[in-house]
């Protein structure tokens, strides 16, 4: 009996540990420097380009990535955009000049950004009317996502809404997020920006 009691009380440790281990903080969520950064971005379907071939107006060009990844390039053709890094197109674009011109100079810029293939994404889930994944953009905040999917149903528990954020080596971090408050208050204290890869979950009420 004795050891059945010991064998209790040690269970009832490592649930306890285990709540208080997911318990939300109250905290502002810490930003993540490497989460905001793009690095070896890699083109994608309407982004929009721009080709400069130094000393070579006529072979310098503007263009967007088609649907098939390509872009059309003067003399040359066709080349393969989609899934490349511009300074890799750039070699593409200089390897097959070099039977039309002598040692082209060739620069590849990412004027526009359209695609949203390789764009890390934002997301909202539980008790809103539409759960949406949505690309991230500066400067968006807890209710801009909110209102995106629509804002919350009448089962919903606002107030005990979780903002979940990458917290390094496979681990999140969740922060309390007073929703209500910010819905029905005016009260954006806990209305925090927002980073990539960020979701936040809406509860419903307990009946």
């Amino acid at each position: 009996m004795k050891h059945l009691t010991v064998l209790v009380v040690l269970l009832l440790a490592l649930v306890v540990s285990g709540c208080a281990a997911v318990t939300p903080s109250t905290q502002p969520p810490k930003a993540n420097a490497d989460a905001m950064a793009v690095s070896n971005y890699r083109i994608g379907v309407d982004d929009q380009l721009q080709v400069s071939v130094w000393h070579n107006p006529d072979l310098s060009v503007s263009v967007p990535v088609r649907p098939d990844g390509k872009i059309t390039v003067p003399l040359i053709g066709d080349v393969q955009a989609g899934g490349q890094t511009p300074e890799e197109v750039a070699v593409v674009i200089r390897d097959k000049l070099k039977a039309y011109v002598r040692d082209p100079q060739v620069a590849v810029i990412l004027t526009q950004l359209r695609s949203h293939e390789y764009l890390a994404r934002v997301r909202v889930t539980g008790a809103v009317r539409t759960p949406v994944s949505l690309p991230y953009r500066p400067g968006m905040t807890v209710l801009d996502v909110v209102l995106a999917a629509g804002g919350v149903t009448e089962f919903a528990s606002p107030d005990r809404t979780e903002l979940y954020r990458h917290a390094g080596q496979g681990d999140n971090q969740a922060y309390a997020v007073r929703l209500g408050k910010i819905l029905n208050d005016g009260d954006l204290a806990t209305n925090y920006p927002l980073q990539p890869g960020d979701v936040i979950t809406v509860p419903q009420r307990s009946f």
